[in-house]
């Protein structure tokens, strides 16, 4: 039987208190893993307002508050990265530090792969080199 009451992404991550987990979880591993290093060095060297811009995207984007809309407006993703050299390798690391970070803290085996499918495909649309 269909169900309207179907918890939100948002929801199934635990609310703000999961989402903000997870988007630390994600820059503290892009920040210890050698093998992130190349993405690390494309970000400022204080992560307080990537996070912060990062955790109130996916709010809004899972279902929760549209709060990255409500304070920057559409978020236009491509063209806000557009200044940063993104091939291959970076959209790698990135998934590198993302999928670790839902593997460590999303226990639900289809969300979690929902989420590393949605990161991926978004990722590899940040792309704006070859390589």
């Amino acid at each position: 039987m269909f169900s309207l009451s179907r918890a939100t992404t948002y929801e199934q991550l635990g609310g703000s208190h999961g989402l903000r987990r997870l988007v630390d979880r994600f820059y503290d591993l892009m920040s210890e893993l050698p093998e992130a290093r190349g993405i690390l060095e494309l970000h400022p060297q204080d992560l307080t307002e990537s996070r912060d811009k990062l955790y109130k995207f996916l709010s809004g984007l899972y279902g929760g508050p549209s709060l990255y809309i409500e304070q920057y407006g559409h978020p236009m993703l491509r063209a806000r990265h557009l200044p940063f050299p993104i091939g291959e390798s970076e959209r790698d690391q990135w998934l590198l530090c993302m999928n670790r970070a839902v593997d460590e803290l999303v226990e639900d085996v289809v969300l979690a792969e929902h989420l590393k499918h949605n990161f991926w495909r978004t990722a590899d649309h940040m792309r704006n080199r070859n390589g």
